[in-house]
């Protein structure tokens, strides 16, 4: 029933000639009428009709009308439907205030006049427009908040758009479609269909989004409601099933930014409290995708910083195969501050691995520093115990409250002979010829704490040999005790295999999406 429009309305009354008045004078007055004789019919009509009012004769032979307005006011279903009754014998005020008490919304004793039933109907009639408005309003509400939470949750521009048409075409009820610019850069049309679900996506003529954006806001932020002509719209969606204009809403957060178009069916017309929810859809649509485009730019800024930070190349070493690799964290903006190094020192090599504590600006930047304190601490006479105590003392004196973990290994191809220096970080695993991993003995306590003299054990790698190291990242989960991933990473070096690089991405993959940066150092003996 629309605002002030025809309604459907259920008659209930035994007496003929009373169901005939009645009836006429509904009729009368614009409405469709719908007629029972009988309580138990009347419940029947009202669950299979839905009528927008009830009026409903006291006296039934089956059931009496308050039993049936009872029941109709305890079915969820059918509770907001307002029921006048009406009595030519229950005349009293007690019969009056009876029936109000068990559910009736308006009450009348005969003889009724016309006038004063027709103006009866219409004060009940628009109490309930008013209360289907509001609830119906109240649903759509609750439901753009849904559809917001649902927006800004998304982690691809194709999921974003899908929940957006989706959203709309579900709030309203109606078949909805979108225009947007993801981070490719290439237009893309997302159309859904409410009765399904389904959703479609497809290539867009270019320059159609920016002529629509420039002709409704110019270049401007804002969000504006307008009416695309079916022909234009054609050139844009030839697949489109619309017979009408379309109505839709554009647009931009910021002055630069691409615009986004939110466009639905026409069909049945826009009311005011729809026109306002597409237009809330639409700036919800534009800030998640301006959110989304600001997290992809910031992503990729923060690998090209971190990746900036870390060995432009690892250099090839006689006597040494080499694997290494840096993994960020799927979901992480922020850089890390995991790193790796690959050092040639004469005839020996320097493989170091280490991570400070955090994601941060500031974690990259003590990272890089301590990369560039390693180095230094290598120029004159090689001694991994100095190097880490030198690296504790840059961080106690220039960064205090900051941590890090920190493995030197250093190793001769030509002899196997092996030093390793550990600063609270894993120790790295060594494997046998043939495959028998193990773990080195666990180091000192981590740098930036307290003093602390780092000793450095001596191990032998023989031909065939491989160290493996990687940082906490690849082996810790939540939920997961420590010691099973460090034991599935053990397990996994028994199959190292001749390729170090195809074993490095295995060893990776194993684990699965890491919520924290992965660095991976591993190295074989000739």
């Amino acid at each position: 029933m629309a605002d002030g429009g025809q309604a459907t309305v259920l008659v209930v009354d035994d007496t003929p000639t009373k169901l005939y008045i009645l009836s006429s004078w509904l009729r009368r007055a614009g409405h469709h009428v719908v007629e029972a004789t009988g309580g138990l019919e009347a419940l029947e009509k009202v669950r299979s009709v839905r009528p927008d009012l009830v009026v409903l004769d006291v006296r039934l032979p089956d059931l009496s009308g308050y039993e049936v307005c009872e029941r109709i006011k305890a079915d969820p279903a059918t509770s907001a439907i307002p029921v006048i009754q009406i009595s030519g014998a229950a005349v009293t005020a007690a019969d009056r205030a009876l029936g109000l008490h068990r559910g009736a919304d308006g009450y009348l004793a005969e003889p009724v006049e016309p006038d004063e039933f027709a103006a009866t109907v219409e004060a009940t009639l628009r109490y309930y427009r008013a209360r289907q408005r509001s609830d119906r309003l109240a649903r759509r509400l609750s439901a753009l908040t849904d559809l917001t939470l649902a927006l800004n949750a998304a982690e691809s521009f194709d999921a974003l758009l899908a929940t957006a048409v989706a959203g709309a075409g579900r709030i309203l009820d109606r078949r909805a479609g979108a225009l947007a610019v993801p981070a490719d850069g290439r237009t893309r049309r997302f159309t859904a269909d409410p009765a399904t679900g389904e959703v479609t996506a497809r290539s867009v003529p270019p320059g159609a989004l920016e002529q629509l954006a420039e002709q409704v806001l110019e270049d401007r932020p804002g969000t504006k409601l307008h009416l695309i002509p079916i022909k234009e719209w054609s050139r844009v969606a030839p697949d489109t099933i619309a017979q009408r204009d379309i109505v839709a809403v554009l647009s931009r957060s910021k002055s630069g930014r691409p615009a986004i178009c939110l466009g639905v069916d026409p069909d049945p017309d826009l009311d005011e409290d729809e026109r306002v929810i597409l237009r809330q859809i639409g700036q919800a649509v534009a800030l998640a995708v301006d959110s989304l485009r600001s997290y992809a730019e910031e992503h990729a800024i923060a690998l090209t910083l971190q990746r900036s930070l870390l060995p432009a190349r690892v250099p090839e070493v006689d006597g040494l195969d080499l694997g290494w690799r840096y993994r960020p964290a799927l979901d992480n903006v922020e850089v890390g501050g995991d790193f790796y190094e690959v050092l040639e020192l004469g005839e020996r090599v320097l493989v170091a691995i280490g991570d400070v504590q955090g994601h941060s600006l500031r974690a990259a930047t003590v990272m890089a520093e301590l990369r560039h304190a390693l180095r230094a601490s290598l120029l004159g006479r090689v001694d991994l115990g100095e190097s880490l105590a030198l690296l504790n003392d840059v961080l106690r004196r220039y960064h205090p409250r900051m941590t890090a973990t920190v493995c030197l290994v250093l190793t001769e191809p030509a002899t196997g002979r092996t030093l390793v220096a550990n600063a609270g970080h894993i120790p790295p695993v060594l494997v046998e010829p043939g495959g028998h991993p193990r773990y080195h003995a666990f180091g000192n306590l981590l740098l930036g704490v307290t003093h602390e003299t780092y000793r450095v054990d001596e191990v032998h790698i023989p031909p065939g040999g491989v160290l493996l190291m990687f940082t906490d990242g690849l082996v810790e989960d939540r939920g997961v005790p420590l010691e099973e991933s460090l034991e599935v990473a053990r397990k996994s070096a028994e199959t190292i295999g001749p390729d170090l690089e195809e074993f490095a991405d295995r060893l990776i993959e194993s684990f699965g999406a890491r919520e924290d940066d992965v660095a991976l150092v591993v190295f074989r003996r000739r």
